[in-house]
């Protein structure tokens, strides 16, 4: 078979394992992750139908490259540095505790001399962004603070690989010859790294524009694809991860105004490539080495994946993360990571442990990698019911003449007239879930509590004209008006209320308007329904004119006079119109009683 025939017949063969596979396992509720590596298996150490799995791999990890471009764009630099602290702090203790963990017992297990230890545990405390990342984004729960706090540590390990390559050469005696040698070469991360800033602040922007200028629109994909693969190039070249640089190429276009074109273009690639970067693992799983060790793999996996995630846990408890929180990251990142192949390989070639071993060590990171799937699903069981799921409060880009609080039904529909009228609207709300079914639709909706001052005013309540409380729970509704009528009485408050009691004591309190979400509708359905009995359009629509003014004018008396005033103006039996003329025999009204005048009262 020549080669171009043979790499189609490879592409065809990845492309229908991730058509078959994907659905299958997404069905079966475990994933398109677990599913590509299941494909990769079959596909490779099974039937044999791919040999050469690492070269694949080398050409997938262009997936991962372009997911980490596509995360830079949705985190602007000031987003970065809030959450320097879960970067530098908890990222940098999970690698040093992990680390020393798994090489004492890669030391006491007798497996490896304390250097090849050091690289083996080492490189087994490093995740594997892609799978983790993947895993965040099927759930859509990469911007919940468990995400966010997840995603600081994956961040960390991969600017971990420069100290760690730099340690093997230590280790393996190359550092003798130049002891400045690992200075130097973290003098190129950090000078490749300034430079990607600078390109990124005063070149990306302008190259841009001037493709946008010729209205190509193949040369802006093109020019994306550069940008991604140029600087994911450049970091390599500089020692750092590919995936870094197209990281950070996506912060430095974070606030262009080409940020969602250029996430649109990524995104096929990024999905297509990744699910390919999967399959590979797969492919590169050698079976005879995990059946030579089977034992021992045995032993070492569910170890390896205990202690990880028991340092994880523990840290990220001392660091402020409740428990459920701290669960979901234990469980998401106890895998190996595709960067611990590149120091085991390293490691071999510099003589600190022999190539069995390595192969044994990259066979044990993908057995993690395809079990973290099922421990992330697993770890729902130990989670405690009784705690709100929260997420970072990010109000970067809040403040407009309209902050409404409540993302309720009653509000998405307000929220609809507003945007259409062509007013922003700053939207807070406190359920995860909803903002992550708003974010599908293409909201932008801030987490936030309501009822705290704080994050009122972190949400721009100093520049809005109107407050808009659309909760669903009238004690935090009440809660949201006292806080605003006290701190900030130079906005207006329009209120939906929970029912009519509840609008009578905003009345009460002085709010500038309230309406019951019940209101409108059930007028607007009762004129249809009597337009299907026969009535005219135009009679039910004075009908349901005079209820809306009946029903004003009974809240009037009712703040002034109690509940029960107005109750003359209800309606509590059919009404029967008084005929037009009056009726020239009484006999006539006897003979057919149903056409007599009707018992009208007086709401008539």
């Amino acid at each position: 078979m020549s080669a171009p025939n043979a790499f189609f017949s490879e592409t065809i063969l990845l492309l229908g394992g991730a058509v078959v596979a994907a659905p299958i396992f997404k069905k079966l509720g475990l994933g398109t992750v677990l599913g590509y590596l299941a494909a990769g298996v079959v596909i490779g150490p099974v039937f044999h139908g791919i040999t050469d799995g690492e070269q694949i791999l080398g050409v997938a990890e262009l997936g991962v490259v372009f997911l980490l471009f596509i995360i830079g764009l949705e985190l602007k630099p000031s987003r970065l540095w809030q959450m320097r602290r879960d970067i530098f702090g908890l990222g940098t203790a999970q690698v040093l505790l992990t680390g020393l963990a798994l090489t004492a017992l890669a030391y006491v297990s007798g497996v490896l001399e304390w250097r090849g230890s050091i690289v083996a545990g080492f490189g087994l405390a490093l995740s594997s962004t892609a799978f983790a990342m993947q895993i965040l984004e099927g759930t859509g729960e990469l911007n919940t603070k468990y995400g966010q706090r997840s995603f600081s540590v994956l961040l960390l390990q991969d600017l971990a690989i420069v100290p760690l390559l730099a340690l093997i050469t230590v280790l393996g005696g190359g550092g003798s010859e130049g002891g400045d040698q690992p200075f130097l070469d973290f003098g190129i991360a950090i000078g490749a790294v300034v430079a990607m800033i600078v390109m990124g602040r005063y070149l990306l922007t302008p190259l841009f524009q001037v493709i946008a200028r010729t209205g190509a629109r193949e040369a802006m994909i093109a020019a994306a694809l550069f940008v991604v693969m140029g600087s994911a190039t450049l970091m390599q070249f500089a020692g750092l991860s590919m995936a870094m640089g197209a990281f950070l190429s996506g912060i430095m276009l974070a606030e262009s105004s080409y940020r969602h074109e250029l996430e649109a273009d990524i995104e096929p690639f990024r999905g297509v490539l990744l699910a390919i970067f999967f399959i590979a693992v797969g492919l590169s799983l050698e079976l005879e080495v995990l059946v030579d060790n089977a034992l021992f793999i045995v032993a070492a996996v569910p170890v390896i994946m205990a202690v990880k995630a028991a340092v994880i846990y523990g840290l990220c408890r001392a660091t402020g993360s409740q428990h459920n929180d701290a669960i979901r990251i234990a469980f998401l990142l106890p895998q190996g990571g595709e960067f611990g192949f590149v120091l085991f390989t390293a490691a071999a070639t510099a003589g600190l442990m022999p190539s069995s071993t390595a192969s044994l060590l990259v066979a044990i990171v993908t057995l993690t990698m395809a079990l973290t799937p099922i421990g992330s699903a697993l770890s729902r069981r130990l989670l405690k019911g009784d705690e709100h799921e929260e997420l970072d409060e990010d109000f970067v880009g809040a403040g407009a003449d309209v902050l409404m609080v409540g993302f309720s039904r009653f509000g998405q529909i307000a929220a609809q007239i507003l945007l259409a009228g062509g007013r922003d609207v700053t939207v807070i709300d406190f359920s995860a879930d909803r903002i992550r079914q708003a974010s599908s639709f293409g909201f932008r909706i801030y987490f936030g509590d309501g009822t705290r001052k704080d994050v009122l005013r972190s949400a721009g309540i100093d520049k809005a004209k109107i407050v808009v409380v659309c909760t669903q729970k009238r004690e935090i509704t009440d809660k949201v008006v006292e806080l605003v009528q006290a701190d900030y009485p130079h906005a207006k408050l329009f209120v939906r209320s929970y029912d009519r009691i509840h609008s009578i004591a905003l009345r009460n309190q002085n709010v500038d308007y309230e309406l019951r979400e019940t209101l409108e509708s059930g007028l607007l359905f009762g004129r249809r329904t009597l337009e299907a009995l026969g009535v005219g359009e135009a009679e039910a629509y004075e009908i349901g004119e005079d209820i809306r003014r009946r029903d004003e004018e009974r809240l009037v008396l009712q703040v002034s006079e109690g509940l029960q005033a107005g109750r003359d103006m209800l309606f509590s039996h059919p009404v029967r119109p008084e005929p037009l003329v009056k009726p020239k025999r009484s006999m006539e009204m006897d003979e057919d009683p149903l056409a007599g005048p009707a018992d009208v009262t007086a709401d008539a």
